[in-house]
């Protein structure tokens, strides 16, 4: 997709193919929406979640940031997206699992690696990715030979337990009505690496 012909021509194949053929399931969606996943992945136009997936329209409540990043609990009166959304999918959804998906070759991993002279480096970016100040001084301190990768995994593991510090997700992860889950996908091979809750190891999921 380069221009805003090329997105119209994508919707009137969308219109003649994917909707023709699930004109009733859109209808029912019109009436409201009852995902029981929601999946907060990169901003990235590489990683899209509904392919990694294969999930029809309904079926998750997406969120997407630079770098896959959930801030910590702050009810300051500030603007917070990813908070709203999450609020929404926890007290009104009341979805079931909550996914934070990272991925390979991630931008906004690598805007928090680098010196501020890239022009990774902007306005909004450079406040964003210090959410992963502390994941970066670990890896850095870990003498980690591939420490993009390795603050990928890192990353995850902030958003997870920033998730934690938000009152309403600890409760009901306590009551035993919601599970966080973390994944990492890699591109090029198309690979999906899920995280073991016990471990915090990441494990290839076999295709």
């Amino acid at each position: 997709m380069k221009t805003v012909d090329d997105l119209i021509a994508g919707y009137r194949r969308f219109r003649a193919g994917v909707y023709a053929e699930q004109a009733q399931l859109y209808k029912e969606l019109g009436e409201g929406q009852d995902p029981g996943v929601m999946l907060i992945a990169c901003a990235d136009s590489r990683a899209e979640p509904s392919d990694i997936f294969n999930a029809a329209p309904g079926q998750m409540f997406v969120v997407r940031n630079v770098a896959n990043l959930v801030p910590p609990y702050k009810p300051d009166g500030g603007l917070h997206g990813v908070s709203a959304a999450l609020e929404f999918a926890v007290r009104v959804l009341k979805v079931r699992h909550i996914v934070v998906m990272g991925h390979g070759g991630c931008g906004g991993v690598t805007a928090s690696l680098i010196e501020s002279k890239s022009p990774l480096i902007g306005e909004f970016v450079t406040p964003w990715v210090k959410l992963l100040e502390a994941a970066r001084a670990r890896v850095m301190e870990s003498g980690s030979l591939n420490p993009q990768f390795a603050l990928e995994l890192e990353g995850i593991e902030t958003s997870l337990e920033n998730l934690m510090s938000f009152p309403w997700v600890a409760e009901a992860v306590a009551g035993g009505d919601l599970e966080l889950h973390g994944a990492w996908f890699a591109i090029k091979h198309g690979e999906l690496h899920w995280r073991n809750p016990k471990t915090r190891r990441f494990e290839i999921v076999a295709p």
